[in-house]
């Protein structure tokens, strides 16, 4: 049975020590590329919201973090999350590597401005 997680917070306690500190420092990065940004748990992992509006999602797995969902970019950004998708809405980062924290920056932001857009249309 899966853990139920009250907050973000409790979410990445839970964690292993060395994935705790890729988890707040990735929580810290989505968080000031969203423009009034909350956060909550939704789907049992930690979601950075929009105006109450899920925005992206982080999980810690065994192996890897993933990242939800992979937006769509200009040729430079598509070419610099390749590595990293694994299937069209999911970025996956191999533990054990350098988690290019500036790219999950980016997919935030770009996420924010596409909720952003559709919450002013």
């Amino acid at each position: 049975m899966a853990e139920h997680f009250e907050t973000v917070d409790d979410y990445i306690a839970a964690q292993p020590d060395e994935v705790q500190t890729i988890l707040r420092e990735i929580r810290r990065r989505a968080y000031a590329a969203v423009p009034g940004a909350g956060q909550t748990i939704s789907y049992g992992i930690p979601t950075i919201t929009f105006d109450g509006h899920s925005v992206v999602y982080f999980a810690a797995w065994k192996h890897h973090i993933s990242v939800y969902p992979a937006p769509g970019g200009d040729e430079e950004f598509e070419r610099g999350i390749a590595p990293y998708r694994a299937s069209k809405g999911t970025l996956k980062f191999p533990l054990g590597k350098p988690i290019p924290y500036e790219l999950i920056e980016k997919v935030a932001s770009l996420l924010a401005e596409r909720e952003q857009r559709w919450y002013l249309d």
